[in-house]
């Protein structure tokens, strides 16, 4: 549980670095996504999961 905590404030470190850095930037891909089909976000979704999973894998194997 505390490796999944610890993850989750990565991600946040990590988003909120892009948001003050770049936030223009920021705004542009969240548009993006906001105009893309849910069934291509759905397969990109699915498919960071795996890919997520598969790293953790490899690196706490």
């Amino acid at each position: 549980m505390l490796d999944f905590v610890a993850a989750l404030g990565l991600v946040f470190a990590i988003e909120g670095i892009l948001f003050a850095a770049v936030p223009n930037l920021a705004k542009d891909a969240l548009r993006s996504a906001a105009e893309t089909p849910a069934e291509r976000m759905r397969l990109i979704g699915l498919c960071s999961a795996v890919v997520g999973v598969l790293l953790v894998w490899l690196v706490r194997g």
